[in-house]
């Protein structure tokens, strides 16, 4: 029966406290990530519209290469004059 009572304050004077300080490690960064996610979800709706114009970046893209291909000829042109 000595045994089992020092066997119980064992377990509250130093296990206990143990587990408590390790549960607060992995609560608190729990809580940060819950708390980043919040936040992101909250600005989602706003960064969308800045996605609106991506579609159009096919066509920028094609433009500069017709620009490119206009530079090139031109260029090529200059040579010949001079």
């Amino acid at each position: 029966m000595l045994l089992w009572w020092i066997g119980n304050a064992v377990l509250l004077v130093v296990i206990l406290p143990v587990v408590v300080l390790l549960l607060q490690g992995v609560v608190q960064p729990a809580s940060e990530i819950k708390r980043t996610a919040d936040q992101l979800a909250s600005a989602g709706p706003v960064l969308v519209n800045y996605l609106d114009p991506v579609p159009q970046l096919t066509t920028t893209r094609q433009l500069v290469h017709q620009t490119t291909d206009g530079l090139a000829r031109y260029g090529a042109a200059l040579d010949r004059i001079l």
